[in-house]
């Protein structure tokens, strides 16, 4: 049986690309809530589902480490990781249209095509550059919104490196519509049953089967629902098949999800509005965690805390619950603070206050007091050597007389 594979192991199996912890942290950017599908499964080794493949990647101080892992599923299994590969990657570059006005002019005799085998490694590094957006320069960033916010500058500190994914909006749409009224350990188990049971498997790996995301025909099979139901999904099962029901009856599939990346943000987020189960939250996570939309602040209860609690902001003061104008002010309100990547600022901030990273702040703190103190008893010896150095001895010169006038 095939193992997670250990950086620790030898490097023999791994590629790697350059790229700073200051610019990406694997332990905060995949373990903050923005994907549901990666697990630690070695020290500072995480394990998950990209492109249709199965990933580990572990980092050191200037780089990022990735092994990817062979599918047994060998008949057509390369056609399907390619599909999802393509897709991933659809939007990050140019449309390839033919301008208006050219005239293509036929060659009297065409040259047969030459087959043109891609470079594997060459597309993993480019999967892993449109997922984590490494083209956004991460610390130029964090410098513009910590002079605009004090606050934040102190948090960054601690926790730097907190990228947003580009994820694949069909898998980030029905994941986060999983996350009605729940938590992220909760979250990440459902999503998993999702996929063992409705996705194509890829590998096992220490008893571990990893399975890609179901396709909208999968989550939109008049079963799926009942089926989710016995899994424990309760009335987000028929949220899920609806609306992978309604994509593709209404909208015409996948392509419309991808389509909406180069729609305006308002427009991306009514449009997704529309089908069941996705209410304000969801959709402006959708938008900024897939569709590309930096400026968007997805606002829950969490974030509207964090900006009465820290801001003093003042939208939806005497409100017990949030209504769609006081997400759109509190989103405006960060907006206009933190400049067009507010939904990646956010996100530090967001990863700052989950309990599980709390420790960070502790082990920061810790070493604050303890460079405190070493300072403390730098003064105090500088201050002893002072009292107590002994004075020089004084040399008396002998002035001739002739030289005294």
């Amino acid at each position: 049986m095939s193992q997670h594979a250990l950086l620790s192991a030898g490097t023999k199996a791994w590629r790697s690309l350059a790229c700073s912890r200051s610019e990406l942290r694997l332990d905060l950017t995949l373990g903050c809530g923005q994907s549901f599908r990666w697990r630690e499964t070695g020290d500072g080794h995480w394990t998950g589902v990209m492109g249709g493949r199965v990933w580990t990647l572990t980092q050191t101080d200037d780089t990022l480490w990735y092994h990817t892992y062979n599918s047994p599923n060998t008949t057509g299994g390369g056609d399907v990781r390619k599909r999802r590969a393509d897709a991933l990657l659809q939007g990050s570059k140019g449309s390839g249209k033919r301008s208006k006005g050219v005239i293509e002019v036929k060659e009297e005799e065409e040259e047969e095509p030459v087959a043109v085998t891609p470079d594997p490694d060459r597309k993993e590094e480019e999967l892993l550059n449109d997922y984590f957006q490494l083209k956004v320069k991460l610390g130029d960033l964090y410098r513009d919104w910590g002079a605009a916010d004090p606050h934040f500058n102190s948090i960054a500190k601690i926790f730097t490196g907190v990228r947003m994914l580009r994820q694949d909006p069909t898998e980030c749409l029905f994941s986060f519509i999983c996350t009605s009224n729940n938590h992220i350990s909760r979250i990440q188990g459902m999503v998993e049953r999702l996929c063992q049971s409705l996705g194509t498997p890829l590998c096992q790996l220490d008893q571990t089967s990893y399975h890609d995301f179901p396709s909208l025909h999968a989550l939109a099979d008049n079963s799926v629902e009942a089926c989710l139901r016995d899994l424990g999904f309760g009335y987000r099962a028929r949220f899920l098949q609806q609306s992978a029901r309604q994509i593709l009856d209404s909208h015409g599939g996948p392509h419309w999800l991808q389509g909406l990346r180069s729609a305006p943000y308002l427009q991306a987020r009514d449009a997704l509005r529309t089908l069941p189960g996705v209410g304000p939250k969801v959709a402006d996570c959708v938008c900024l965690m897939s569709l590309e939309k930096a400026c968007v602040v997805p606002v829950d209860t969490h974030v509207w805390q964090i900006a009465k609690r820290d801001y003093s902001c003042a939208a939806g003061n005497g409100q017990k619950s949030l209504t769609d104008k006081v997400h759109l002010q509190i989103g405006d309100f960060f907006r206009q603070l933190w400049g067009p990547y507010a939904g990646w600022a956010h996100s530090v901030l967001f990863c700052s206050d989950l309990k599980k990273f709390q420790k960070l702040k502790e082990t920061h703190s810790l070493k604050q007091e303890e460079e405190e103190e070493e300072e403390k008893k730098k003064v105090k010896i500088k201050v002893h050597d002072v009292i107590n150095c002994k004075p020089r001895s004084l040399s008396v010169e002998i002035v001739p007389d002739h030289f005294v006038e």
